[in-house]
């Protein structure tokens, strides 16, 4: 790129250009504005509130347009389909599945931030990697849940899965202590890390516990903004294989097993390993939120 392009107040970088023909090439299904949001995630442009500069990213399409590097929808097309047709249409090229180990210190790629998946095509993208690297795949997660692209800067590293937590788990709820009212009355206060995954060519020192760290302090203010209300406890499932290790760094607690049954097993039927159950209180008197003795934070919609 010889000239330089300003969009918006932004310099329009060859990485970013690269980064925007790359998406409008596999989402093309999606309408302008879901690519400019897209693009604007993926470049991190956004507002003083955190919000895509959707303005500036139509412009960025419409610009690569004029030049003949990129083909846009009509701009009153519609999106052809979507959810899971659109997934199975995604294909991740070499340029973000690079198949290559990616070495090194951690502060060699900082910072490492968590970004929300909520547009279209970074659902799709969390979606894509979820079922192609994660051993368990991708299943539509239960209820209430959480999405976070793992990026540093505009290149992908993971993802993580907030979800409600799990029913019932014999040694889980002896540990807190509550009654099956209490639990009935408050489980929502519990949150499974229900996913977490670092994309395998990825061999960054100390990489996994640091981002466990940045998640335990940024789910509570976006599940409280999301929902109304702030958890107080997290829980994940391990695989006794994986031991656990950047849990254990993260000061996570193991605290008993599963007993091998899927949230809907009502007949009791083992359909999977037990796993390890650990725990990460949020605050200090968890306990007395999920017993009944304090109320939990909420926040009241204006």
């Amino acid at each position: 790129m010889k000239e330089k392009i300003v969009i918006c107040g932004r310099d329009i970088s060859e990485k970013d250009i690269e980064t925007t023909v790359f998406i409008v090439d596999n989402f093309g299904s999606f309408s302008r504005t879901e690519l400019a949001k897209t693009v604007c995630e993926c470049l991190d442009w956004v507002t003083l509130a955190d919000k895509p500069k959707v303005e500036g990213g139509v412009k960025l399409l419409e610009y690569l347009e004029s030049i003949g590097e990129i083909v846009l929808p009509l701009k009153n097309e519609k999106m052809a389909e979507c959810g899971r047709r659109a997934m199975k249409a995604i294909k991740i090229t070499e340029k973000t599945d690079p198949k290559r180990e990616l070495t090194g210190e951690l502060s060699d790629f900082s910072p490492i931030e968590l970004k929300l998946a909520y547009t279209q095509g970074s659902i799709e993208l969390w979606k894509e990697y979820i079922e192609r690297y994660h051993p368990q795949k991708y299943a539509k997660p239960y209820a209430a849940n959480i999405k976070y692209l793992i990026k540093c800067k505009s290149k992908v590293l993971g993802c993580m899965l907030f979800s409600s937590s799990a029913w019932a788990l014999e040694d889980r709820d002896k540990w807190i202590g509550w009654s099956e009212y209490d639990r009935s009355q408050r489980l929502m206060y519990v949150v499974n890390n229900t996913r977490f995954l670092l994309l395998p060519w990825l061999k960054i020192n100390n990489l996994a516990s640091h981002v466990l760290g940045k998640a335990i302090k940024q789910l509570p203010r976006d599940w409280l903004k999301e929902y109304m209300y702030e958890p107080v406890l997290l829980e994940t499932f391990v695989n006794s294989e994986y031991k656990g290790t950047c849990y254990k760094a993260s000061n996570w607690i193991k605290i008993g097993n599963t007993k091998g049954r899927s949230r809907q097993d009502s007949h009791h039927k083992y359909l999977s390993s037990p796993k390890d159950i650990y725990m990460y209180p949020l605050c200090k008197d968890f306990r007395k939120y999920l017993t009944g003795e304090k109320e939990p934070k909420i926040r009241v919609r204006s």
